[in-house]
């Protein structure tokens, strides 16, 4: 198993930044593909980015790519996710998810942490 720790969310005004950290324990992270999925109030958790276990491939939802990046550090445990731009459409709970495969389908991720919330203001 993995244990996955989200970190980094809060409140910023329309066009700041943020960055997510999500931090990993147990199993050996750097054997996992991970992806950062969102979910906004009232609407169903989606897709935003993933990446593979060397980083040699990453994949963005077309509604953040250009302003959103994913990266990894193996060596210390950690997935993030730079996010520019922002937007109140960018406003939901972000969580980090660990996977065999890369994927942009939920299904297929096995770990998942807890989430952390975002809020862009307008």
């Amino acid at each position: 198993q993995v244990q996955l720790v989200e970190s980094g969310g809060g409140l910023v005004h329309t066009g700041g930044s943020l960055t997510l950290s999500c931090l990993a324990s147990g199993r050996t992270f750097r054997a996992y593909e991970m992806g950062w999925f969102r979910q906004a109030p009232g609407t169903e958790r989606e897709f935003v980015a993933y990446i593979s276990r060397t980083s040699g491939t990453r994949n963005y939802a077309d509604s953040v790519r250009g302003r959103f990046t994913i990266s990894r550090d193996n060596a210390k445990n950690t997935l993030y996710l730079q996010m520019n731009s922002l937007k109140p459409e960018d406003t939901a709970v972000y969580y980090c998810a660990a996977a065999s495969r890369v994927t942009t389908l939920e299904r297929e991720y096995d770990y998942w942490g807890q989430g952390t919330q975002v809020t862009v203001s307008s």
